[in-house]
């Protein structure tokens, strides 16, 4: 199935993106060349292939950068000390996200 300007509008709305007339028509075949490449992957016999919870296991020789010790970690007070606006114990930040 060929990818239409309006599923590539469909898809920058989802991502909250505005994209000029030019953006879409040059996402089009961007977007749809990755959506086939999925659909390669997709056809994949993976029937025998065993799950796996990450990609490099310790056991493979891959030993894990540093070792795994408790920190103090900040106070509330520091990790809010260079804060710009702050309110009820957390950051304030300015509304970005509006919809109509």
């Amino acid at each position: 199935m060929a990818l239409t300007e309006k599923d590539v509008r469909y898809v920058a709305e989802l991502a909250h993106l505005e994209l000029t007339e030019e953006e879409i028509r040059r996402f089009l075949p961007q977007l749809d060349s990755v959506l086939q490449y999925v659909q390669k992957l997709n056809e994949l016999d993976t029937a025998r292939v065993e799950p796996m919870a990450q990609v490099t296991l310790a056991e493979a020789g891959n030993p894990p950068l540093r070792t795994d010790q408790a920190r103090r970690g900040l106070t509330q007070d520091e990790a809010l000390g260079n804060s710009p606006e702050q309110g009820g114990g957390c950051f304030k930040v300015p509304k970005v996200i509006e919809r109509e």
